[in-house]
């Protein structure tokens, strides 16, 4: 892939003006509509899958939509660097925008539920490369002065995805059929597919690169694969089992990658005395340590607290909302202020965890909020300097690779995390009924359970702020 260079001035201007010019304006919109598709599909599915469940007979297979979509996602995002070297950035964001737009297609005009999950399934491999194929951009097009508002951005997206997708999702369901809100994305996934190569103009070209890490690639899938099968099954048992096979799969990626002739990760990403090491152990734990409020936390309102499903949609919703505040009070910080940052924003994670495990079933509601607010905030403040740093440590032969390697690692700590919340939840008596009993139990435990990996990940973002080498 062609290099960008990109020249900071003696005093950098780090203004929202200097951020649109000089032709990244266009750019810019192509980054914010994709990210628009891959929150907004995936929070307005989620409403509607009920509806989706009770008209093809698929109850029996819902949680595999969910599945079908990750498994899809990861694998395309953990490919979308080394496919923006051998196709050019214009032209594999095009083509992936098409690809959901097919997988939109399916879902919608699906006759059974078969057919439907194939459609997640692409689906997820177009929202993947979106999403990857975005990051390469930010690396690639943005001078490292505006990488905190551009990930801002980003967050402020996400947090009106998360209020708008499920009103639109149940307004939907209500007034007409669940296959117009695939229709609907179909068509804006094939505006996008048209709009990004004119948008983003010439300014990333593909060389060719070095091809694609087809073992890696398909042994990651494998791990994946376990950890979305464990997140599906009730039985605690078999479910410890694959997560632990699941993970020592995706170690065993992390290991044989560097003695591969073609890549999947950056130098050394698996050494945490480095930045990418320490940067990506980070970014998994923490992200894995907070997926049972969201798949746990509205069930647990709704026994306990008599909320409706929008009602308790919108409480979940302020972990989003206290993220995109955050993010965007901090996107000015310089200097030292980023790695404070980086360490305030995990230690607010820890703290949240502690709050919802214990007000969770029977606290005050605003303590509840209060937690959820605080893990959101926990990557408001964190978030963006420590993509930034991370970015920054790349070499150039790495840079496409190492951005896009976020996307996955964050995705990959989204399946994890939320097949350790199942096990908890499970282990608690969730998956004999929602009870009570059962709901009060694993109120406790789902958040419990991941403190520990809240902790290592905060000691893992500490090394990032510290003695990490910058190789």
């Amino acid at each position: 892939m062609s290099e960008v260079v990109k020249i900071e001035p003696a005093t950098p201007d780090t203004s929202w003006g200097d951020l649109l010019a000089e032709g990244r304006l266009p750019r810019f919109a192509v980054i914010c509509l994709g990210v628009w598709l891959n929150a907004a599909d995936s929070l307005v599915t989620a409403t509607i899958m009920p509806s989706v469940g009770a008209d093809l007979g698929g109850y029996a297979y819902f949680a595999w939509a969910t599945a079908g979509f990750l498994v899809g996602a990861i694998l395309a995002g953990a490919s979308s660097g080394r496919l923006s070297e051998l196709f050019g950035l214009r032209s594999a964001t095009a083509v992936a925008g098409m690809i959901m737009a097919v997988g939109c297609l399916i879902s919608a005009a699906a006759p059974n539920v078969g057919l439907f999950l194939a459609g997640r399934l692409l689906q997820g491999l177009g929202s993947g490369w979106i999403s990857g194929f975005a990051m390469v951009a930010i690396a690639f097009l943005f001078p490292e002065r505006h990488l905190p508002k551009v990930f801002a951005s980003v967050t402020f997206i996400w947090g009106v995805a998360t209020l708008l997708g499920p009103l639109f999702g149940g307004v939907v369901v209500e007034s007409g059929n669940w296959r117009d809100v695939f229709w609907l994305f179909a068509a804006q996934a094939g505006l996008f597919s048209l709009a990004a190569p004119l948008l983003l103009g010439r300014a990333v070209r593909g060389d060719g690169g070095p091809g694609i890490p087809w073992a890696q690639l398909g042994i990651l899938g494998v791990g994946v694969g376990a950890i979305a099968v464990a997140d599906v099954l009730t039985q605690p048992g078999p479910s410890i089992g694959l997560v632990s096979a699941g993970l020592a799969i995706l170690a065993l990626v992390v290991w044989i990658d560097p003695k591969m002739r073609i890549r999947l990760l950056p130098h050394r990403a698996g050494d945490l005395s480095t930045v990418c090491g320490s940067g990506y152990f980070a970014m998994f734990a923490l992200t894995a340590a907070t997926m049972g409020f969201a798949i746990y936390g509205p069930p647990i309102l709704q026994q306990l607290r008599g909320f409706t499903p929008l009602w308790a949609g919108y409480a979940i919703g302020a972990e989003s909302l206290a993220w995109t505040v955050a993010a965007m009070a901090v996107a000015n910080a310089t200097g030292v202020w980023d790695a404070r940052w980086i360490r305030f924003g995990t230690l607010c994670l820890i703290a949240s965890l502690a709050i919802l495990t214990v007000t969770m079933a029977d606290g005050p509601l605003a303590w509840v909020l209060t937690g959820g607010a605080l893990m959101g905030a926990a990557f408001g403040f964190s978030w963006a300097f420590m993509s930034r740093r991370l970015l920054a440590a790349l070499s150039d032969e790495d840079r496409a690779i190492g951005s896009s390697a976020i996307t996955a690692v964050r995705q990959t700590g989204a399946a994890a995390g939320a097949a350790i919340s199942g096990v908890a939840a499970n282990l608690a008596g969730f998956s004999a009924g929602l009870t009570d009993a059962s709901a009060r139990a694993a109120s406790v435990w789902v958040f419990a359970a991941v403190i520990p990996l809240a902790l290592v990940g905060t000691w893992a973002a500490f090394r990032l702020t510290g003695s990490a080498q910058r190789a």
